[in-house]
């Protein structure tokens, strides 16, 4: 019976791990006030990952669109971007925003910056 707990404590523990922030040394989560400042207005590479149709419904700044629905195009647009220097993604809310900044980490990009409330977020605080 003590090997079924532990074994349940380390399954527990390992779920509640993997659902901490997954920040890494090349993954940056940043919010609005970051946007605000070190965004708008500024020279940066900054992509919508949103589908076009929610793009052209309103998008933050001069940002690009790379819809991360389509895959394979997604991957060959983004690495039309420069691989050093810092780039800024978001989404609606963030759930797409983060799984791109993993893909753009796994194709050599050192600088990512993930705007986890997304565009609903931008929105509102407007």
């Amino acid at each position: 019976m003590r090997n079924i707990w532990m074994v349940f404590s380390l399954v527990l523990f390992m779920g509640v791990s993997s659902c901490q922030s997954q920040e890494s040394a090349t993954i940056t989560k940043v919010d609005n006030a970051t946007i605000k400042q070190d965004v708008i207005g500024k020279n940066v590479q900054l992509v919508d990952v949103r589908t076009p149709e929610e793009y052209n419904s309103g998008h933050i700044d001069d940002a690009v669109n790379f819809d991360l629905s389509r895959q394979k195009s997604f991957l060959e647009q983004i690495n039309t971007l420069d691989k050093d220097k810092p780039v800024y993604l978001y989404c609606a809310v963030g759930s797409r925003s983060a799984y791109a900044a993993k893909i753009l980490e796994r194709e050599g990009f050192t600088k990512i910056f993930d705007y986890s409330g997304g565009y609903m977020d931008w929105a509102r605080n407007q």
